[in-house]
């Protein structure tokens, strides 16, 4: 099902200044397209994925009547008609967390979340034509008769194997919500755990889940985005909050926590804490906190965001040796002002990361911006506004954005907003950017 015309292109190629300076930035940011113009309503909440092999760009995102998706053929530049994920459409189906990934045989994947009848559950739609049409849907429904179900993540390992994380309670009384007037909504208590799921068909069919935040049926884990090694290695950050009691399951605020496993995801190692001494993840926070990425030489890179009574900082991290140890984390926004600051990052060449942060700092509204890290250089740039207009911070742009790596230096990012453009209609925006490499 399809929503409408080619995405808009808004923007010719331009270069951008660093926050703060007047010098020219080593960045060239190409056309910014408005992917979701042609779909009614409100988009927002989108999320990417590449392939590498092709060039190719996918951004998924809740709108177009239900779950959008759109691709580009030509690295991000320009961007075909949207269309709707089969099974996300419909008069009784509520559809929310997209996710979107690549398999190494270019099988793209892109998955929702959906409540129906009397469950929340991961939905996945495949496609086998480069994303051109998705003629299989698999529902992922768990035993339990009246569940809570949240925030789906997605990887492929070397040899084709599906991972699928999500958030999941067997008893959906028992979680309840903080909501921002302007925003989506947090946890005050539940019964929340990270549990992963595999696929060995093509995401025909998926194995029982398996928890892997520690405590289950009650681990206070959520969030959990994964990368999967050359090896089969799956590398894991997940938001891990602490249960005070266990009738109630009220919880305390959170830390990022990093696990692993070396058998498909059938066991995991004990969690190691992300950045401990950085600050915690408000039980108020309303957007997804936390990323993972990783370079071509397979280190590490954790981003999240943490909340204190007078700050809000965005955080880097990396490992070197698998995840057993995490540098000291190293701040990403130059302002600590108390709004939201999402991170996100990809990993480049060997050594570098490029971190993106989708933040309303500005008192001009929402804006996307990006700077380039190096492990033993460190920060190779200031941050630089890849957004060209600031998007209204009272119209909610969703919990995520999207950032890959097409090859090292090429750089796609894509983010909602409701700009001066668009009015009060968030749309979804993507640009390809051409960054430093070393």
């Amino acid at each position: 099902m399809t929503c409408g015309r080619l995405g808009l292109v808004i923007a010719a190629t331009f270069a951008l200044a660093p926050l703060g300076s007047a010098s020219a930035a080593p960045y060239a940011v190409g056309p910014v397209t408005d992917v979701s113009a042609s779909c009614s309503g409100q988009n927002a909440e989108v999320e990417q994925a590449v392939d590498p092999k092709l060039g190719y760009v996918y951004d998924e995102w809740m709108g177009c009547n239900g779950i959008g998706f759109a691709r580009s053929v030509d690295g991000g530049t320009t961007f075909s008609t949207p269309l709707s994920v089969p099974g996300s459409v419909g008069s009784n189906v509520n559809t929310w967390d997209p996710a979107v990934t690549v398999a190494p045989d270019g099988t793209v994947y892109a998955a929702f979340m959906i409540a129906k009848g009397s469950q929340w559950y991961p939905v996945v739609a495949a496609s086998f034509d480069h994303g051109l049409t998705f003629p299989q849907v698999t529902s992922v429904v768990p035993p339990d008769a009246k569940n809570w179900g949240d925030r789906v993540f997605l990887a492929v390992g070397p040899d084709g194997t599906l991972y699928l994380t999500w958030d999941y309670g067997p008893e959906r009384t028992s979680v309840t919500s903080i909501c921002a007037t302007n925003g989506s909504c947090a946890f005050a208590t539940g019964d929340l755990n990270v549990v992963i799921q595999k696929s060995t068909d093509r995401g025909k069919t998926f194995w029982p889940m398996v928890p892997v935040s520690p405590g289950f049926p009650a681990s206070g884990g959520d969030s959990a985005p994964l990368v999967v090694e050359s090896n089969g290695r799956i590398d894991l950050l997940y938001q891990g909050y602490h249960i005070t009691d266990r009738t109630t399951y009220a919880m305390e605020p959170a830390y990022e926590y990093f696990t692993s496993s070396a058998d498909h995801g059938s066991t995991w190692s004990a969690p190691v804490r992300v950045g401990p001494d950085s600050g915690t993840m408000s039980l108020a926070e309303w957007w997804i906190d936390g990323d993972i990425g990783m370079d071509s030489d397979g280190n590490l890179y954790a981003v999240w965001d943490t909340q204190g009574s007078n700050n809000d900082i965005g955080w880097l991290s990396y490992s070197t040796d698998h995840g057993a140890r995490w540098s000291t984390p190293r701040q990403v926004p130059p302002d600590q002002i108390q709004a939201p600051h999402v991170m996100q990052v990809a990993g480049g060449g060997s050594g570098i990361a490029y971190v993106s942060f989708f933040s309303g700092a500005d008192p001009r509204g929402y804006a996307d911006y990006l700077r380039t890290f190096s492990i033993t250089r460190g920060w190779l740039t200031d941050p630089v506004q890849v957004s060209p207009e600031f998007g209204d911070t009272s119209v909610w742009p969703g919990d995520t954005f999207g950032i890959s790596t097409l090859s090292p230096g090429h750089v796609v990012v894509s983010w909602g907003s409701a700009t001066p453009s668009t009015g009060k209609k968030s749309e979804i925006f993507a640009a390809p950017i051409t960054a430093p490499t070393r």
